[in-house]
């Protein structure tokens, strides 16, 4: 059989899946008659703190919310004041990092560990001050950060820990999953994540009663009761639609995660080419590969030859956040493993629906390209 092509992320064919699972949830909504915070939501809500092993799931509107709401309701808390230091990875994507500024607290990059392209404990440690309260590790591309290490830093200094786990949903580190590895965690459901809405959408789970509870009014108003406004909050509420959705997906997920896990089992045994970097993998259930993230020193000439044979690829990211123009004041700072990431990574396509055919052809795409290049 030819392979024409391999689409990078088929959304239609993930979706398609679920297609009559989805039906039934907007039956169920529609006959509810209900639309905003009902029980579809609550409903998502319990199971998906279930899932994680946290006692509390909040839904929100998306992921930027999920992480700028647990540092409002820190600030609420007392735990975060405005000008404090929250230490982020340098080479996450953007949502990162325009949480902590979109919450008034002051942002400190660090550089990753340039073979998992997580945040690197030891420069957490380099970047300490007395102002640091808060350390914000991201599980990139689904494989989770090195969080023993990070929390050994974070008890010796009081610090919180929140995870950005909006790429990690399912994903299992010493025996806890991606959530419930910190005092809070930011979640996205945006349609390419491993568990994605057919829209936006987002969560926080925390074990913390009172953060869960500070969010949960935050996100609508800071209103409990109706028209009575306990603080000064935003309008980021999961929507009842998108929640019967994720109930749906969510049953998936883990047999999802290992479809990702075998195509990627695949790529790292039958991609032989020297002039790639494959991703590190030491523990496969802490990587549930919302993205499979190759290197190379000629990115976007393998990109080009790739997507002449018909393999689509995409880049993640091809700016570093330091890089933006949103953030001028960093244009001139050299972060030199944040740098060679952001001009090197190269994502091959992966996902639940596809074959071991079209990862052979992934697989002997990029060979070629090699032998057609020495």
């Amino acid at each position: 059989m030819v392979m024409e092509s391999v689409p990078f992320l088929d959304l239609k064919k993930i979706n398609l899946r679920h297609a009559e699972a989805i039906e039934r949830a907007v039956k169920r909504v529609l006959e509810s008659g209900w639309f905003i915070l009902g029980k579809e939501v609550k409903a998502f809500e319990q199971e998906f703190a279930e899932y994680c092993g946290t006692r509390h799931c909040i839904g929100v509107a998306n992921g930027l919310d999920a992480l700028t709401l647990i540092l409002e309701a820190y600030k609420i808390q007392g735990v975060l004041s405005e000008g404090d230091e929250v230490i982020v990875p340098a080479n996450t994507y953007i949502a990162t990092i325009l949480a902590v500024s979109h919450a008034r607290l002051k942002l400190v990059p660090v550089e990753p560990d340039i073979h998992t392209y997580n945040i690197d404990p030891k420069e957490i440690e380099k970047n300490l001050t007395s102002r640091t309260r808060a350390i914000m590790p991201v599980h990139l591309y689904g494989r989770v950060a090195e969080m023993e290490r990070i929390w050994e830093i974070a008890r010796k200094h009081g610090l919180k820990v929140i995870e950005d786990a909006a790429q990690a949903h399912g994903a299992v580190y010493i025996g806890k999953k991606a959530g419930a590895l910190g005092d809070a965690a930011g979640f996205s459901f945006y349609p390419g994540k491993n568990l994605g809405a057919l829209g936006d959408g987002g969560a926080v789970t925390t074990d913390d009663d009172e953060l869960a509870r500070i969010i949960r009014l935050f996100r609508n108003y800071g209103s409990e009761v109706k028209y009575v406004n306990l603080y000064k909050g935003v309008n980021s509420r999961l929507d009842e639609l998108q929640a019967a959705f994720l109930r749906e997906k969510l049953k998936t997920l883990d047999a999802d995660n290992q479809k990702r896990r075998q195509i990627a089992r695949y790529y790292h045994e039958h991609i032989h080419n020297n002039s790639i970097t494959l991703p590190v993998v030491s523990n496969e259930k802490s990587h549930v590969f919302h993205l499979f993230v190759i290197r190379t020193a000629k990115r976007d000439r393998l990109q080009e030859y790739l997507l002449q044979k018909g393999v689509q690829t995409l880049i993640h990211y091809p700016i570093a956040p330091h890089k933006q123009y949103a953030y001028q004041e960093w244009n001139n700072v050299i972060y030199p493993f944040t740098e060679k990431i952001h001009s090197e990574v190269l994502s091959l396509p992966i996902s639940p629906v596809m074959t071991i055919e079209e990862a052979a052809h992934v697989a002997n795409a990029v060979n070629e390209y090699r032998c057609s290049n020495e």
